[in-house]
């Protein structure tokens, strides 16, 4: 991987850090309302795979989704608004944490239920393969989708059209309170690539370089017209399902096991062991993108309330 990349993911990853830093203060604060599902400690996921992907490739996300929209491009601002239920948002304050989209950079659409992306990825991906174009689809999904029946019906209806399609698990190890060994008959997800005749390969999730090879593999077999790949990243949500989770299915001490693990510390242990990027240097990115968040929440908190006036207005297609 070029240092040109490998500073674009940890800028990336710095981004989304703080984007969710701030959202759970927001929330904390009664500033934004409703809940928000925060995917801290996963940045490493959004991050890589989509430094692989242009504006026109596209992905569908998930409610863990805020990662997914910034690493595709999306404007923190923009986004918060969205979170705010503000009329400046991406989705004019209608869509929410749940709903970001941004057709713009490829981005159709966080989704709130469970695996409900997943098909329409593969019909992103099948539009693809019709127009004749060299875009791909990435379906990112949790360790809790893989038990729904449009996973099967994705991966499926992928493999026999030979779609240009990544599948991406992140297995943060629990759909909701559940975890995942309790939920899912195989130790690795993955496995179920074999049932479709795919390739299926496991990764660890806070690991950029492991997360990159698995990608630029299943991107080259998405381009050759050979058809779908499953990627399994192994890694964990540092906060619970939902910024009001009181969190009693897990201890302490297996979220601080994985803090240790920090997908960003330890990408920074790398640049500074192959001196890619100085301390100084790393400094100035984490307050840049401080500052951006800080300046991404100002811009929401400022940003009007939709007009009420304005309620039936983008909600049926006008010829």
């Amino acid at each position: 991987m070029d240092n040109k990349r490998l500073e674009w993911i940890y800028k990336t990853m710095l981004t989304i850090r703080n984007f969710e830093d701030k959202a759970l203060s927001l929330f904390e604060s009664n500033q934004l309302r409703g809940s928000v599902h925060l995917c801290t400690g996963q940045e490493a996921v959004a991050a890589t795979v989509c430094s692989h992907l242009r504006d026109e490739d596209y992905i569908t996300s998930t409610h863990r989704g805020h990662g997914h929209c910034i690493a595709k491009g999306a404007e923190p601002d923009l986004a918060m608004a969205e979170l705010m239920g503000k009329s400046t948002g991406y989705c004019l304050g209608r869509g929410g944490s749940m709903h970001i989209a941004d057709v713009t950079k490829g981005n159709l659409g966080a989704n709130a239920i469970v695996a409900a992306g997943l098909p329409i990825a593969s019909g992103a991906a099948l539009s693809a393969k019709l127009r004749g174009t060299d875009q791909i689809a990435v379906a990112f999904f949790g360790d809790g989708a893989a038990n729904e029946g449009a996973f099967h019906e994705a991966l499926n209806l992928a493999a026999v059209w030979k779609l240009p399609i990544i599948f991406v698990c992140e297995n943060n190890q629990f759909g909701i309170s559940t975890h995942v060994d309790v939920s899912t008959s195989v130790k690795d997800i993955a496995v179920r690539a074999k049932a479709y005749d795919i390739p299926g390969e496991v990764v660890d999730g806070n690991d950029v370089f492991d997360i990159d090879k698995a990608v630029k593999k299943a991107v080259a077999r998405a381009k050759a017209g050979k058809g779908p790949s499953l990627i399994e990243c192994k890694t964990y949500r540092w906060y619970g399902h939902w910024t009001g989770d009181p969190q009693v299915y897990r201890s302490k001490e297996d979220v601080e096991i994985w803090k240790q693990k920090c997908p960003i510390k330890r990408l920074e242990e790398y640049l500074r062991e192959h001196k890619i990027l100085t301390e100084k240097e790393m400094e100035k990115m984490h307050s840049d993108a401080s500052s951006q968040i800080d300046a991404a929440a100002e811009f929401a908190l400022s940003s009007p309330d939709p007009d009420p006036a304005t309620v039936l207005e983008n909600v049926y297609f006008e010829n």
